[in-house]
């Protein structure tokens, strides 16, 4: 009778500590310097546009999202894993002046995993004007499509091969 009652007890102390995160995941253990300076999450991507509503409207036919309007010349779309938000170049350059240019970004890539790259690539026939590269198995394990947004932003729909 003993074993099932410590059996019990040890369950509800770690049910007790996981519900107040006292117990941690061997992958992504606590020291003491990551509990007092934890590292950056990162949370949004800013695209700086000088037409907010024509990259609305791309987004929102990309992403199969509409897009909540936060202020005046800004917009997020909330995915999954994060926010894509689009902000007026007119109200970047008043808060923060000399700080970004739209439409010059050739360094990034907006990255978005997706169910089926071929699927989307045929929804997407329609209305993406620029394609970098049609379905293709990349080595690094997915299979991907980039395009252009009109502000010429790189976008990648992947999805992850079954490598087993």
């Amino acid at each position: 009778m003993k074993r099932p009652l410590i059996l019990l007890s040890a369950l509800a102390v770690s049910a007790t500590a996981a519900i107040f995160g006292l117990w941690t995941h061997t992958s992504t253990r606590a020291t003491a310097q990551s509990i007092a300076d934890p590292a950056p999450v990162l949370t949004n991507t800013c695209l700086i546009t000088s037409d907010v509503n024509r990259l609305a409207d791309f987004y929102a036919k990309v992403l199969k999202l509409q897009p909540e309007k936060v202020g005046s010349g800004y917009i997020e779309f909330r995915t999954g894993a994060g926010v894509l938000a689009i902000f007026s170049s007119e109200a970047q350059e008043k808060y923060i002046p000399g700080s970004a240019k739209p439409g010059e970004n050739h360094s990034a890539i907006l990255e978005f995993k997706v169910n089926d790259v071929d699927q989307e690539y045929a929804r997407l026939q329609g209305f993406v004007q620029i394609w970098v590269k049609a379905p293709t198995n990349q080595p690094w394990g997915t299979r991907s499509i980039y395009f252009r947004d009109p502000d010429g932003n790189l976008v990648d729909f992947f999805t992850m091969l079954n490598t087993a």
